[in-house]
């Protein structure tokens, strides 16, 4: 992009055909519209945690007042509309997924109970683990079993299936899991079984991880079951309004491994948009990389970039080292395991929204609970009472009283004030400045912590990177972050809060696809193995051609 501009207020239209990447965060919706000739607009406006759908709307109908033109030519004139959210990762963070029934091989019931046997915190004795997704008495198991060489030691017993079904009926499960034995090297059993279930809302382990390791995969296909009615609903509903209103090309979505694929590719697996919104920063990092090389960068330092984004609700940290970003073959969201390709992302409830306050010892503490956009820090002046980093900044001086965010905030020192005094300063015996001070020391060692993690943990010096502050809060600790870091420089982004949204217009269609080869060396022979990728290749070009 050669030029940006922040509406409202400008008076240049945009050059058709043009793409629109909508971000949708905890907090706020961020759309960016790059048009034909390099150029682009931002448009800011409060997420809608109860109607997701409504706050990409909104963000569509904002830049169109901006700009001046009707919403239906906004969306019949996109050529590109790339979509990615934090919705799925909230539904997992907030427990509010689908009511889950598990069916297993007979004997494996408590697979999914039984994880690993490992704690997260493996010194920690007291840590408890994350509460089971599927309660034992929504965990079902039928007879039949796939031997490990796929072979059929047992044959499926189908007999028990109606009753199982009428049981989930009346638990009031919404969403049903198939994990059986072996399924990884033979899935015929999952198959027949999902054939025998005709439910809407079923899914098979080996369609979402036909990986080895059957915790894992049970653990997958889970998580997507909890995620499908929500997210399914969503972005359906979503992709058919914005086609009533005149866009003439399904959306597309970013994945959790940095790549777009539409709607109807992802239908049968919303697990894969669990880090939707943070990959897309992928694509922003290697757009920013261009002028981040104009800024007197040592030559082998230009390709290593911390992006620290920093939204409402948490904060997004990434690495990108010598131009290439770390992936991963799993992510843990919530203690729950998810074995699906991801960018390797740290996440940490710290943002602008993070709430603060003081807690039974006396201590000061800053999140990891957020305000969220509803009600908001207290000087949203929308309902919202504890004191949070935004309110901070405020009584700081380092945000403006008044109107903000392109006028959709009218931000209240007062009730900042009010909000820090009642909760921290009364509290802990001291001025309010000193109480706004001490919330945004302490949220910056959460957010050097969080860096820290990335990159000194793994290995990597921070004096060789450029430190990326972005997100709407980013720019904010920007500096502070840096210098604790001992990173040499920080870039600061044109349109920092839409960095996500940017990077959206810079993702490649991409899919993932897998298949496990089981046996010895010897079994293993080269025509085995290139006829396995033989095969993968087959199914991309087929789903590839379906994508356009």
């Amino acid at each position: 992009m050669t030029q940006s501009e922040k509406s409202p207020g400008t008076t240049n239209r945009p050059v058709a055909p043009w793409r629109i990447g909508v971000d949708v965060g905890g907090t706020f919706t961020d759309l960016v519209l790059a048009d034909a000739g390099g150029r682009a607009w931002v448009a800011k406006v409060p997420s809608v945690p109860s109607d997701p759908s409504a706050g990409v709307l909104s963000a569509v109908q904002r830049i169109a007042v901006d700009l001046g033109l009707p919403k239906s030519e906004i969306l019949s004139r996109c050529s590109l509309f790339v979509h990615g959210s934090t919705i799925a990762t909230n539904t997992m963070l907030e427990g509010k997924g689908a009511k889950v029934g598990l069916i297993t091989t007979e004997g494996f019931r408590d697979t999914i109970e039984i994880r690993r046997g490992l704690r997260s915190d493996q010194w920690n004795h007291r840590e408890p683990y994350a509460p089971v997704l599927v309660p034992r008495y929504l965990r079902r198991s039928i007879a039949g079993r796939i031997d490990a060489d796929g072979s059929e030691h047992e044959p499926l017993d189908l007999s028990p299936v109606a009753d199982i079904l009428d049981d989930f009926k009346e638990q009031g499960v919404e969403a049903i899991a198939i994990a059986l034995m072996n399924s990884f090297v033979n899935d015929r059993h999952e198959e027949e079984l999902a054939q025998a279930i005709e439910e809407q809302w079923v899914t098979r382990s080996a369609q979402v991880s036909p990986l080895m390791g059957e915790y894992e995969r049970s653990s997958t296909a889970v998580v997507n079951a909890a995620l499908s009615p929500r997210i399914v609903k969503y972005l359906r509903s979503l992709d058919a309004e914005l086609k009533a209103e005149g866009l003439a090309r399904p959306i597309l979505l970013v994945q959790s491994n940095g790549g777009a694929a539409s709607v109807d590719q992802l239908a049968s697996k919303p697990v894969n948009l669990l880090l939707s919104g943070p990959a897309a920063a992928v694509g922003a990092l290697n757009l920013y990389r261009r002028s981040v090389d104009k800024a007197g960068v040592p030559e082998e330092d230009k390709g290593n970039l911390i992006s620290m984004e920093i939204g409402g609700t948490s904060c997004d940290v990434l690495l990108m080292s010598n131009g290439d970003v770390a992936t991963r073959d799993d992510v843990d969201i919530a203690g729950y395991h998810v074995s699906t390709p991801a960018i390797d992302i740290h996440t940490i409830g710290a943002g602008g929204g993070t709430i603060a306050g003081v807690d039974d010892a006396g201590l000061l503490f800053v999140g990891p609970e957020g305000a969220g956009a509803d009600p908001g820090p207290a000087c949203y002046g929308a309902g919202g009472t504890l004191p949070t980093v935004t309110d901070a900044h405020l009584v700081l001086g380092r945000l403006r009283p008044g109107k903000s965010a392109g006028g959709t905030l009218d931000l209240d020192l007062d009730a900042a004030r009010e909000a820090i005094d009642i909760h921290v300063a009364q509290k802990l015996g001291m001025s309010i400045e000193d109480a706004a001070a001490g919330i945004i020391e302490l949220v910056e060692q959460h957010l050097l912590s969080a860096v820290e993690h990335i990159s000194i943990e793994r290995g990597f010096s921070p004096r060789r990177f450029t430190l990326v502050a972005a997100g709407g809060a980013g720019p904010m600790h920007g500096g502070s972050v840096a210098a604790g870091l001992g990173c040499a420089r920080v870039h600061v982004p044109r349109d920092a809060g839409a960095l996500c949204a940017i990077g959206m217009l810079h993702a490649d269609v991409r899919q993932d696809f897998t298949r496990f080869l089981l046996g010895s060396l010897d079994e293993l022979t080269p025509d085995t193995v290139i006829g396995g990728f033989d095969s993968l290749r087959e199914q991309a070009i087929a789903v590839m051609a379906r994508e356009g």
